[in-house]
C-alpha cells in the first residue's frame, strides 16, 4: 500500500520512521516551497564533495579577491594583501577547529580533533581570532603596518559570511527555535525535525503539529550582506584612521550575532551561558568604546596620517599602478601583433573572425578568370606602349643617322675646297 506524501513536521517525522520520507527535504510551508537539497554535490575518487565545503571555499575566495582588489585604496600592494590573506586562511581554519573542540561537549581524541573536519565542527569566532593573530605576526615579520590590513579583512569577512552561511542551509543546521506556524519564512526539513532539540519538543507535545523554525542562517546572511555594503562605502567616504573599519565590523557583526544566537538551538554552551552570544556582546561593546575614543582623539589632534597618505605608500602604489598599466599595454600590443600575423598567414582569417561566409569555388573561379583577363589586357597595354616607345626610338635613331650622314657629306664637300685654297 502506498502512503501519500504528507506535509507538516509531525507527518514528515512519521513518514521518515516508515521509511518513505524523501531524503534531504527542506520546506517553507507558508510559501508553498518544497526543495530537495542534497548535501553531497558530487563524488571525486570515491569521496563525496559536500555543498557546504564548496560554498565555504567560494566565500573565502571572493572575500580574498575583494581584499586584494581594494588593497591600493588603503595604501597596500595586492601581493601584500594576498600573502596576509593566505596566512590568515590557514591560521583561521586551525583557530576555528580549536575553538569548536575546546567548547564542544563531545569528547575528541587528538586525531579526531585535528583531522575530523569532514564530520563538522568549525566555529566562526575561532576562525576570526586565528586569522587575525596569524596575519598580525606575518605582517610584523614583513615590516608592514597591520591596521590597514585589518580594515580589508573586516569587510572581506562580511562578504564571505553573507555567502558562507548558505552552507548551513544545505546541511540543515544553524537553525533557530520553533516559531509561530504563520511565520511566512518559517522553515522545516527532514533533518531539522529529527534533531534532538526539535524532536523532543514534538514528542513532548509542546509545539504545534507543523513545527517551523527560524532560518537563522538567512538572518545572518542578510545582516552580513547589509553590513558589507555599508562598510564598503564608509571606508571610501568617511574613514579617518587605520583600523576604524575593523572596529565597525566587530560592532556590526557582534550586535547581529548576539541577537541571532539567542534563537539558535545548537549553540556552544559553557554551563548555562551561550559562549558565542557572550563573546559577541563583549566584543561589540569593547569595539564601540574604542571606536568612539579613537574617532574623537584622532580628529582632535589632526596629526594622524593614514598609511595610504604616507609618501612612501603613495609612491609604492603609484609605481605598482604604472607597472600594471604597462603590462596591460604590452598584452594589447602582443594581441594585435598576433592578430596581424594570423591575417598575413591566412588571407581568410579576417572574414572568418567577422563571421563572414567564405565564397565557394563556383564564384571564386570567375573572379580568378576575370583577374587573369585584366592581367592579360594590362600586359598587352604595356606591350603596346613598349612597342610605341621602341618605334619612336627607331625613328629618332634613323633621324640621327640621317643628320650624321648629311654632316659627313658636307665635310667631304668642303675638304677639296680647302685643298684648292
Amino acid at each position: 500500500m502506498t502512503v501519500p506524501y504528507e506535509t507538516g513536521s509531525e507527518q514528515i517525522l512519521k513518514q521518515k520512521e516508515r521509511g518513505i520520507m524523501p531524503q534531504n527535504t527542506i520546506e517553507f510551508p507558508n510559501l508553498d516551497i518544497s526543495l530537495t537539497v542534497p548535501r553531497v554535490a558530487f563524488e571525486f575518487m570515491g569521496t563525496g564533495v559536500y555543498w557546504y565545503g564548496i560554498i565555504i571555499c567560494t566565500a573565502i575566495v571572493l572575500g580574498i579577491l575583494y581584499a586584494i582588489k581594494s588593497a591600493p585604496k588603503v595604501g597596500l600592494l595586492p601581493d601584500t594583501m594576498f600573502d596576509a590573506a593566505f596566512v590568515g586562511v590557514l591560521c583561521g581554519v586551525f583557530g576555528a577547529r580549536a575553538y569548536y573542540v575546546a567548547f564542544s561537549e563531545t569528547p575528541y581524541t587528538v586525531q579526531e580533533a585535528i583531522f575530523g573536519l569532514r564530520d563538522g565542527g568549525l566555529a566562526f569566532y575561532g576562525g576570526v581570532i586565528g586569522a587575525f593573530v596569524g596575519s598580525a605576526v606575518f605582517m610584523k615579520l614583513r615590516g608592514v603596518r597591520f591596521a590597514p590590513v585589518t580594515d580589508l579583512m573586516g569587510v572581506g569577512f562580511l562578504l564571505g559570511l553573507s555567502i558562507g552561511r548558505w552552507g548551513n542551509f544545505f546541511n540543515q543546521e544553524a537553525f533557530g527555535a520553533p516559531t509561530a506556524t504563520n511565520l511566512p519564512w518559517g522553515m522545516t526539513g527532514d533533518n531539522i525535525i529529527t534533531a534532538p532539540e526539535v524532536k523532543n519538543l514534538i514528542m513532548a507535545g509542546g509545539t504545534p503539529d507543523a513545527v517551523l523554525v527560524h532560518p537563522c542562517f538567512l538572518y545572518e546572511s542578510l545582516w552580513c550582506l547589509l553590513g558589507f555594503a555599508l562598510l564598503h562605502f564608509y571606508m571610501r567616504k568617511w574613514q579617518t584612521f587605520d583600523g576604524e573599519i575593523l572596529l565597525l565590523f566587530i560592532v556590526w557583526y557582534g550586535a547581529g550575532r548576539a541577537f541571532i544566537e539567542s534563537l539558535r538551538l545548537d549553540a556552544l554552551m559553557a554551563g548555562d551561558i551561550r559562549v558565542s552570544q557572550l563573546v559577541a556582546i563583549v566584543s561589540a561593546a569593547t569595539a564601540m568604546l574604542l571606536f568612539c575614543y579613537f574617532k574623537s582623539s584622532k580628529n582632535a589632534k589632526h596629526a594622524y596620517v593614514r598609511f595610504k597618505d604616507l609618501e612612501d605608500s603613495k609612491a609604492l602604489v603609484a609605481n605598482h599602478a604604472h607597472k600594471v598599466k604597462l603590462e596591460r599595454e604590452k598584452e594589447k600590443a602582443l594581441s594585435r601583433l598576433r592578430k596581424t600575423q594570423r591575417e598575413l598567414n591566412d588571407p581568410f582569417a579576417e572574414s572568418v573572425a567577422e563571421s563572414k561566409p567564405i565564397k565557394s569555388d563556383n564564384t571564386a573561379k570567375p573572379e580568378k578568370a576575370e583577374k587573369a583577363e585584366k592581367s592579360e589586357e594590362s600586359q598587352e597595354s604595356q606591350d603596346s606602349d613598349t612597342s610605341d616607345v621602341s618605334d619612336e626610338s627607331d625613328d629618332v635613331h634613323e633621324q640621327d643617322e640621317s643628320d650624321s650622314t648629311e654632316e659627313s657629306d658636307s665635310c667631304d664637300d668642303s675638304a677639296p675646297k680647302e685643298d684648292k685654297e
